[in-house]
């Protein structure tokens, strides 16, 4: 009996471990895009990854926030192969990162813009909800296994 309620207080203690709420994230296929593979990282850890190609062309995943917080810094990273106006294909690594604020309940979109070249989120409903940091995301440099 003393190692279970010892158990069960270490658990109440760790608030990493409960979830306090949930956003969703949708990836669309731009229509000269052929394919995109990215990954969504919320405070560091992979929470999400999207497979976009010829037979899906979007996505939306739910992303649980650990109780305790209400901002969490996110990384978006990316490689999006598209059709150029002459018919070649040509991947570019896309990747920016920023604030949620206060995610909880939201829904956010995907982008990317500048030719490519910036990849953040948004949410149309509430402009303050994502503070977006152009250039490249630091967690994105990481190579993935």
């Amino acid at each position: 009996m003393n190692r279970l309620f010892l158990f069960l207080t270490i658990l109440s203690a760790c608030p990493s471990l409960a979830h306090a709420g949930s956003f969703t994230v949708i990836d669309q296929r731009a229509p000269d895009e052929i394919s995109e593979v990215s990954r969504l990282y919320v405070d560091g850890n992979l929470a999400a990854v999207f497979k976009l190609g010829p037979d899906i062309s979007s996505l939306t995943r739910r992303i649980e926030t650990p109780a305790g917080r209400v901002n969490h810094d996110y990384a978006l990273c990316g490689e999006i192969t598209i059709l150029t106006e002459d018919g070649r294909h040509e991947t570019h690594q896309v990747s920016s990162e920023g604030i949620l604020r206060h995610p909880d309940g939201h829904h956010f979109e995907a982008l990317g813009a500048d030719n490519f070249t910036d990849f953040y989120l948004h949410d149309l409903e509430d402009d303050a909800t994502v503070e977006h940091h152009a250039g490249k995301a630091r967690v994105c440099a990481a190579p993935i296994t």
